[in-house]
């Protein structure tokens, strides 16, 4: 049976990423440590050979055509202006476009206690035009989110829900990958990370980023509560409008 307190925590903080990211970045000396250990790998190299496989989410070999009905029938619930972006499946996975400005998110539940690790196979084919996190525009062709156990967080605001950890990697041109970004809220459970930043359009590149590794530098913790939830979204607000990005493969390891 779903949860569906924490699928709505877990939308309502993609809701605050997506449409109120006018955010500070911390200068990450905890996040090098964690890309130092080996959190980014691009495509070619041997990242995580030694690792299990614990679970895959696979959006290549589908039939090309519209995405909608295969992710509703996989459990992905679709918020805010989701329905409206083109989702479509290509020979490159899951194609995420808008030729406007809008903010979609699509996420699912998941429960993986030993997942340690997250191994991206994705990419961006036209990057929103005026989005950089370095100039305040917090806007990206494509973030994915991975949300930690069930315990609600301090958002730091009484207006703004509690909601439980999460991780957030995106791909941008315009953001620094030394730095783990903050929003104006949860500061105490939210990070953001470019990884890698500025990929050129219409290249796959692949990102193993060590999960355990930046949660417990980034939040002070020792014990990493499992993964509980999966998303990925688009945010185009504020920008001269389009972008175009897909992704192919997420897979979660286990050391």
């Amino acid at each position: 049976m779903q949860n569906t307190s924490f699928t709505r925590n877990f939308a309502r903080l993609c809701l605050w990423f997506l449409l109120a990211t006018t955010a500070t970045a911390c200068l990450a000396a905890q996040a090098l440590a964690a890309a130092e250990s080996g959190s980014e790998k691009e495509s070619g190299e041997n990242a995580g050979a030694e690792s299990e496989v614990v679970h895959v989410i696979d959006f290549t070999g589908k039939p090309a055509g519209s995405a909608f009905e295969w992710l509703r029938e996989n459990g992905y619930e679709l918020h805010l202006d989701a329905a409206s972006l083109d989702l479509r499946f290509s020979d490159k996975g899951l194609v995420l476009h808008t030729d406007g400005r809008r903010a979609g998110l699509i996420e699912r539940e998941l429960q993986l206690p030993r997942a340690s690790r997250i191994r991206m196979t994705w990419g961006v084919e036209e990057y929103p035009e005026g989005a950089n996190w370095e100039e305040g525009v917090y806007r990206i062709p494509i973030a994915i989110m991975i949300s930690f156990g069930e315990k609600d967080i301090e958002s730091g605001s009484f207006f703004v829900p509690d909601a439980p950890y999460f991780i957030s990697l995106f791909l941008s041109e315009n953001a620094e990958p030394d730095k783990a970004y903050t929003a104006n809220y949860y500061h105490k459970g939210g990070r953001y990370f470019c990884q890698p930043c500025s990929p050129p359009e219409g290249q796959t590149v692949t990102t193993e980023f060590d999960l355990e590794q930046a949660f417990r530098n980034q939040f002070d913790q020792q014990e990493v509560p499992p993964v509980t939830a999966f998303g990925f979204q688009m945010n185009t607000e504020d920008t001269a409008g389009g972008a175009r990005a897909f992704l192919a493969r997420a897979e979660f390891l286990a050391d």
